[in-house]
C-alpha cells in the first residue's frame, strides 16, 4: 500500500536529499507495518520523534508500535519544539 510520509523542521534531514525541499515522500509499506516499523529505517533518534500524526490525528507513543495505516494515509512527524 502507498502512504505519504512527512517530516518537519530538523527531521527533514532524515529524508532522501531529493525530498527535503518538499519535506515528504510517497512510499510503499506492508499492510501490517506499524508506525514504529515504518519510521525505523530512517534512523531518527527516538527522542526526536515527538509529535506523530496520522491524517491529522495524534498517535500516542505507547500506540505507535501497534498502530497500522491504510492505503492513502499521511504519516507526519515533528521533533520537540522549543522557543521563548
Amino acid at each position: 500500500m502507498n502512504i505519504t510520509f512527512k517530516l518537519f523542521a530538523t527531521l527533514t534531514d532524515y529524508l532522501p536529499a531529493e525530498a527535503r525541499r518538499s519535506n515528504q515522500i510517497s512510499m510503499d509499506v506492508a499492510v501490517d507495518a506499524s508506525i514504529s516499523q515504518i519510521i525505523e529505517p530512517f534512523g531518527m533518534p527516538a527522542k526526536l520523534v515527538h509529535l506523530v500524526l496520522v491524517n491529522g490525528k495524534y498517535i500516542a507513543p505507547e500506540l505507535r508500535a501497534s498502530t497500522t495505516l491504510v492505503d492513502g494515509d499521511v504519516l507526519a512527524i515533528w521533533p520537540p519544539v522549543a522557543g521563548g
